[in-house]
């Protein structure tokens, strides 16, 4: 599993770069032909390790993506190879939004990991905090698909390079800080440690 999400991982942030750089010097076919390359060894990783029985649930985006990328290389269109940040988005968002159909958001499934107990403010919370990440994963796909749709591959490279991570880091950044000012729960690192300086918990205040 660690080289599968290394792999993934690699293609993520490379992909943008890559691409825009590719497509100035190639078709859209053969940027199409070198991702298609990339993405299959992924793919076979995740169908040899995946449950036979979960199967098609662990391949339903690379498929997705497979299948753009084939069509990018037979209609020579970079279009479809400039998509694939859109189909991204669109499997996050329906595992984000279709976890609020639940009674535990996806938020609240990663913070059970490091906690848990959570009070009803906390859960609360996490479901508030899952509704942003849908805003913000319909936002990028949104604008990907719009600047893949009119084929501005420096703006669509800069955005889903550059300013997509941007917002991702300024989400998480800010949830973190929000979630310290509202509940007042530190750890022993130097930032907690500073934070309950500026906020200290409700009994030292």
């Amino acid at each position: 599993m660690r080289a599968l999400a290394v792999l993934d991982a690699l293609l993520v942030v490379a992909y943008p770069v890559a691409v825009f750089y590719s497509l100035q010097h190639f078709s859209g076919r053969v940027v199409g032909l070198v991702v298609l390359a990339l993405v299959i060894p992924g793919m076979l990783l995740r169908a040899r390790r995946a449950p036979r029985e979960d199967l098609m649930a662990a391949l339903r985006v690379p498929l997705s993506i497979l299948g753009l990328l084939v069509l990018g290389a037979l209609l020579n269109d970079a279009r479809f190879v400039l998509a694939l940040p859109v189909l991204i988005n669109l499997a996050l968002l329906l595992q984000f939004g279709g976890s609020l159909r639940g009674d535990v958001s996806m938020i609240e499934r990663f913070a059970r990991m490091q906690k848990p107990e959570l009070t009803d403010a906390e859960v609360r919370h996490c479901r508030g905090v899952t509704v942003t990440w849908c805003g913000l994963f319909v936002l990028n796909g949104g604008v990907s698909l719009g600047l893949a749709i009119l084929g501005w591959t420096r703006a669509w490279a800069v955005w889903t390079g550059g300013i997509a991570y941007a917002l991702m880091g300024a989400l998480l950044s800010g949830e973190y800080l929000l979630r310290k000012w509202r509940f007042r729960e530190y750890g022993a690192g130097f930032h907690d440690r500073l934070l309950a300086k500026l906020w200290p918990p409700e009994g030292d205040a």
